[in-house]
């Protein structure tokens, strides 16, 4: 019977490169990621060994057959996000289409105004914040932290509460995003 030979992914390879002011720290079956814009913490499964030689992060693993190459590309991505997180941050911007709607920060809580009998009130995570560009009126949002997954499901979720709608495209949408429109009806003066 022949032994499985472990396959290594051409991504998963590289090693991830830590800027000036990030360290990482491999701990039991995780690694800390810490930097000017935060800490992050991620649990890391058995079959991945993680190693830090100077200023790089080595990812390899132990996973037989193809999910060994799968599970070490995968950990590589999910640091070198870690890593830019925690140096530079991201930011998502989600922009407010339609009569009236209105977004207001009072605090750690956004209160939106979306067409609704009642505004909306949805409290921020823990490392996220929020910001309002004064010259946007209420119509702009612009998210930032260091951790890319809460980031992204944060804006999914606040898009969520009023998604763009496909006949007159009013609602919460990422800047920069097209929303296909529909033509709507194509007149009522037909046949008699």
């Amino acid at each position: 019977m022949a032994t499985e030979v472990i396959r290594t992914s051409r991504t998963g390879k590289r090693p991830v490169a830590l800027p000036k002011g990030v360290t990482a720290t491999v701990q039991p079956g995780a690694i800390v990621v810490k930097g000017p814009k935060g800490e992050l913490k991620r649990d890391v499964l058995g079959d991945v060994q993680l190693k830090v030689e100077g200023t790089n992060v080595l990812v390899a693993s132990g996973a037989p057959g193809r999910d060994g190459a799968r599970l070490q590309g995968l950990y590589r991505a999910l640091i070198a996000a870690m890593v830019k997180g925690t140096s530079e941050g991201y930011v998502r911007e989600l922009e407010l289409r339609g009569t009236g709607y209105r977004v207001e920060a009072k605090g750690q809580t956004l209160h939106f105004a979306l067409g609704f009998s009642h505004p909306v009130v949805f409290d921020l995570p823990k490392g996220i914040s929020a910001q309002i560009p004064a010259e946007s009126k209420g119509t702009q949002l612009i998210l930032s932290g260091p951790d890319k997954e809460l980031i992204g499901q944060t804006a999914a979720t606040i898009r969520g509460f009023r998604p763009p709608e496909p006949y007159g495209g009013k609602g919460v949408r990422y800047k920069g995003e097209a929303v296909r429109e529909k033509a709507g009806k194509a007149g009522k003066g037909g046949k008699k």
